[in-house]
C-alpha cells in the first residue's frame, strides 16, 4: 500500500512557536518600534532553533508589521500598523467576484457601526477648536465642489479629525483601514466618483452642525443619513 507523504503540522506548530517567542521576547524587554532585535545568533541561541527557523519566523512577522528586516543592517521591532488588515480585506472583497456590491456593503457596515457609535461621544467632547477644524475641511469641500473637482482626500481628513477629540489613536488608525480598502476597491472595479457631490457636502455640514449644537442625537443621525448615501452610491456604480 502506497503511503501518503506526511503533513507538514509538526513544521506549521513549531514555526508558529517560535514567532510567538519572538513576539514575547518584543514584549518582555518592552522593545519600541524602531528598537534593534537580537541576531539571528542570539535568537537562534535564546530560542533553541535552527537558523532557517529564525528566518522563517521573522519573514512571517515582517509580513504582519510587526518586525523590519532591513537588509544588511539587521532587524527591528515594526510599526504594527494595519496594512496586513487593510492588505487582507482588499482582497478579501476583491476577490468575490460574483458579489462585488454585497462585500463592499460589509466593509461599510462596520464603518457605519463605528462610526454611529463613537459620534455620540464626540458632541460632548469637542471643542471650539476642534469644530472649526471640522468646519474648515467642510468649507475646502464646497471650494472643490464649485470648481468641479472631487474630494476624497478630503473625506477622509473629515474623519480623521471627527474623533481626535476621543483621545485614542487606534480609532482614526481603524477607521482609515477601512477608508483604504474602500479606495481601493473603487479604483480596481473603475467606480466613478461621487454623482452628487454637494448632497455629500451638506451630510457633512450637517455632522458639524449637530455637533456644535451638542446635540448627540442629531450628530447620530445626519452621520446615519451619511452612510445612507454611501451605500446608495456603492449600488448604482
Amino acid at each position: 500500500m502506497r503511503r501518503m507523504p506526511a503533513q507538514p503540522r509538526n513544521t506549521e506548530s513549531g514555526n508558529s512557536r517560535i514567532r510567538r517567542a519572538v513576539v514575547q521576547l518584543i514584549l518582555d524587554r518592552r522593545l519600541r518600534p524602531g528598537a534593534p532585535l537580537p541576531t539571528e545568533a542570539e535568537l537562534m541561541e535564546d530560542l533553541g532553533v535552527s537558523r532557517n527557523s529564525v528566518r522563517e519566523a521573522l519573514k512571517a512577522l515582517q509580513a504582519l508589521d510587526i518586525v523590519e528586516i532591513r537588509h544588511g543592517y539587521g532587524t527591528y521591532v515594526g510599526e504594527a500598523s494595519l496594512t496586513p488588515l487593510v492588505d487582507g480585506l482588499t482582497f478579501r472583497t476583491l476577490a468575490r467576484h460574483d458579489d462585488d456590491t454585497g462585500a463592499l456593503a460589509e466593509i461599510l457596515q462596520v464603518r457605519e457601526v463605528l462610526e454611529e457609535g463613537l459620534i455620540r461621544r464626540i458632541a460632548g467632547t469637542a471643542d471650539e477648536a476642534e469644530l472649526d477644524a471640522l468646519e474648515a475641511v467642510v468649507s475646502r469641500m464646497e471650494n472643490a465642489v464649485r470648481a468641479g473637482r472631487s474630494f476624497p482626500e478630503l473625506d477622509r481628513q473629515f474623519h480623521e479629525l471627527l474623533y481626535v477629540p476621543l483621545g485614542n489613536p487606534l480609532v482614526p488608525q481603524l477607521l482609515g483601514a477601512f477608508w483604504t480598502v474602500f479606495r481601493r476597491v473603487a479604483a480596481a472595479r473603475g467606480w466613478r466618483e461621487d454623482p452628487r457631490p454637494e448632497v455629500t457636502v451638506r451630510r457633512h455640514r450637517d455632522i458639524v452642525t449637530a455637533l456644535r449644537a451638542r446635540d448627540a442625537a442629531g450628530a447620530q443621525r445626519a452621520m446615519e443619513h451619511h452612510f445612507r448615501g454611501i451605500e446608495a452610491r456603492t449600488l448604482t456604480r
